[in-house]
């Protein structure tokens, strides 16, 4: 496909935004399409030992903890300046815009804080330059010099606060303060009930990580079970020919594969003698567009979704998904995390 042909419009629930790598922090970019109920932010980082701007951050574990994080063997003195200079707070905000003046609503203000006794994490709403009654949480995991994964889940029966804007309004994430942002992730909630060990949870982007080299494969040593979800992330390159995923069994034989062709725009199962089942479902694997497909194995066969949209299912004996063992991805893809 040359780069000047047209795409086909999708459908917003089947649009991914790509995901950010290594941003600067301030960092503030618009959500595509903005929030609503079943969408799912991933924040990948590690929480600074210094204030930005005050001095050297080492990366996750090369510091100290407990207290306020000084060495014991210093000085009262170096042991106070190295205090004055400690990460303090970061900030993850859904705002209603990105003006400056007058500043933005913000439906949901997340705020770690690390320079009290007990480091805690504030969330609260601002709305016409207004805070809300604040929700404190004085537990909190994240710790100075330490890598993390956030994520943040909307119209989630589990979610843990109330956001008071309605989600149609928010348009732009800002992320601020003492924090180095390793990845930032667009996603969808996982479209299987029945799948749920993958979310909450999640799996974190990587990129350049020499296991994620095309072809790539994995292998699967007790098969596939009901249950078992196999994800794939990444992003079409930009003169693409065609992405497969593929199962084989121990004699290298592939019972089944998931192929997208773009010399005909189709996404379909393909079988042993070439017997091939188109998905009905719009095309989304376009030159340098992210990708998610999900693939969820039940009795007599898998479940399939893309991009976070169920597609139905294909059927595979309980004995032939038992004998797999090898998961194999190939084509013109980056990948950036691949997990069974």
């Amino acid at each position: 496909m040359s780069p000047a042909e047209n795409l086909d419009p999708l459908p917003d629930p089947f649009i991914l935004q790509p995901p950010a790598f290594h941003p600067v922090v301030p960092y503030v970019t618009t959500i595509f399409g903005g929030l609503r109920a079943g969408k799912m932010v991933m924040l990948q980082g590690v929480v600074r030992w210094t204030r930005a701007g005050k001095g050297r951050s080492p990366g996750a574990g090369s510091a100290p903890e407990g207290g306020a994080g000084a060495p014991p063997c210093l000085r009262a003195s170096e042991r106070s300046a190295l205090q004055s200079l400690a990460a303090n707070r970061f900030q993850v905000d859904f705002q209603c815009g990105c003006s400056l003046h007058p500043p933005p609503d913000i439906a949901i203000h997340f705020n770690p804080r690390f320079h009290t006794t007990q480091p805690h994490a504030i969330c609260n709403t601002l709305q016409g330059g207004r805070w809300q009654a604040e929700a404190r949480w004085p537990r909190l995991a994240l710790r100075r010099g330490a890598s993390f994964r956030i994520l943040f889940l909307f119209g989630h029966e589990d979610v843990k606060y109330r956001y008071r804007l309605p989600l149609s309004r928010v348009d732009t994430l800002g992320i601020f303060g003492d924090i180095l942002v390793k990845a930032v992730g667009f996603l969808n909630i996982n479209p299987f009930p029945e799948g749920g060990s993958e979310y909450p949870v999640g799996h974190p982007f990587l990129l350049g990580s020499p296991r994620l080299e095309v072809p790539c494969s994995r292998p699967l040593p007790r098969g596939l079970w009901p249950g078992q979800v196999i994800l794939l992330r990444g992003l079409v390159l930009a003169e693409p020919k065609d992405v497969t995923l593929s199962l084989l069994d121990a004699a290298a034989r592939v019972p089944l594969a998931l192929r997208a062709s773009f010399a005909d725009r189709t996404l379909a199962w393909v079988w042993p003698w070439g017997r091939r089942q188109l998905i009905s479902a719009p095309f989304l694997f376009h030159p340098q567009r992210f990708f998610e497909v999900l693939l969820l194995c039940q009795e007599g066969g898998l479940k399939l979704a893309l991009n976070g949209q169920g597609l139905g299912a294909t059927s595979l004996g309980r004995q032939v998904l038992e004998r797999l063992r090898e998961l194999r991805v190939s084509g013109t893809v980056q990948l950036y995390c691949v997990h069974h």
